[in-house]
């Protein structure tokens, strides 16, 4: 995390840290219970009854929580996960973790989010799961991708990593699927003050599972029914989200309020939108993200002007050298390298000023200019 200096105001701005916050972390530790304790299952319930979800299972990291939340969902080796290649790279990391093989697939080039065609072309006899990825706070087309899961018979695991709060058609994200993962992590809209994860699901038989998977596997002190992880929610961290998630759905409603502001006065960009429209996606703006064919140039031209950006995601998962040997080639998906040639985050986070908008916007507009 930076903080503004010499006039540059940069894509992530660190919140000041509040008093609420503060007495939180002073309460914990003076409790001298610091892993897995009280506020862990406080935050687990407040997270689940939020959601309108019977179980939430705190863990280590985002990763961490898509991880085992396959697992327990049964995959393992030899199984084929779909995804979308347009990611960060944890998803097809967590994935690979479980021993299972990343099928990478296309993104629709209007919202960011998985294909549901190409995830229909993707399933083959050893296909057991789709993990939809709510990209930059939209949310994925659930109802098609629910309609491919259950007439193939596949588990579905939401990644919720960049979408709390984010609703489809009325529902949260993360309560559509069998299972959902989210991180925590400082720079998401719901953020701790590190890592931190956790995984939603009212299949209590699954959650069940994740408790013990998230803790070696160990069904009481001593005793290991199967072989799991060290991965659990430390007490400063949940006692530090629970005041974060009192105020989730106003600070995305200032996302939202900053990202019409950028709409309504930007020209000659390619915007996102809520697809198909506001009323069905309710879109939280954990990125503001632009498409411009000279994305490199605007950069250079922003940060003259002392503008930070930042590019989400510059080298698609499936050109990065670590997976080569998935064996996709450049042009594999077009549309998903055009976006990593193209997309450009602006500043949007909570305590952006209004005036700061039109200052990145009249930057974005000068580059347009220059270049005409």
């Amino acid at each position: 995390m930076e903080a503004t200096r010499r006039g540059t105001f940069l894509s992530f701005q660190p919140p000041a840290i509040t008093e609420d916050e503060i007495e939180a972390v002073a309460e914990t530790l003076r409790s001298g219970w610091l892993t897995t304790g009280p506020k862990t299952r406080k935050f687990e319930a407040e997270f689940a009854a939020y959601h309108e979800t019977a179980h939430a299972v705190g863990v280590a990291s985002g990763t961490d929580a898509l991880e085992l939340a396959l697992r327990a969902g049964g995959i393992g080796t030899g199984d084929e996960v779909i995804t979308v290649d347009h990611t960060a790279v944890a998803t097809v990391c967590a994935i690979e973790r479980t021993g299972a093989r990343p099928v990478l697939v296309d993104i629709d080039g209007s919202t960011y989010t998985i294909e549901p065609g190409a995830v229909r072309a993707a399933i083959t006899p050893r296909t057991r799961a789709i993990v939809p990825v709510h990209l930059y706070g939209h949310p994925a087309n659930m109802e098609a991708l629910l309609a491919i899961a259950r007439a193939a018979g596949l588990l579905v695991v939401e990644d919720c990593a960049q979408a709390h709060g984010a609703r489809y058609q009325g529902r949260l994200v993360g309560t559509f699927g069998d299972l959902a993962a989210f991180s925590f992590y400082p720079t998401k809209n719901l953020g701790a003050f590190g890592d931190a994860g956790a995984v939603l699901t009212s299949d209590p038989r699954l959650a069940e599972r994740l408790r013990r998977l998230r803790n070696y596997g160990q069904t009481e002190r001593c005793h290991h029914a199967e072989r799991g992880v060290n991965s659990r929610l430390d007490e400063v961290q949940a006692a530090l989200l629970r005041v974060g998630l009192a105020h989730l759905d106003d600070h995305n409603e200032e996302r939202r309020s900053l990202a019409r502001r950028y709409q309504d006065r930007l020209r000659g960009v390619r915007l996102p939108r809520a697809w198909p429209s506001d009323e069905s996606v309710h879109h939280v703006y954990h990125l503001f993200v632009i498409q411009y064919p000279a994305r490199d140039v605007m950069r250079r031209h922003l940060q003259t002007c002392g503008v930070g950006s930042l590019v989400h995601y510059p080298v698609p998962v499936h050109l990065q050298p670590a997976y080569a040997d998935l064996g996709y080639r450049a042009g594999s998906l077009p549309v998903t390298e055009r976006a990593a040639r193209e997309v450009l985050s602006l500043p949007l986070y909570v305590g952006l000023r209004p005036e700061q908008i039109d200052r990145v916007v009249a930057a974005v507009h000068g580059c347009q200019k220059e270049a005409a």
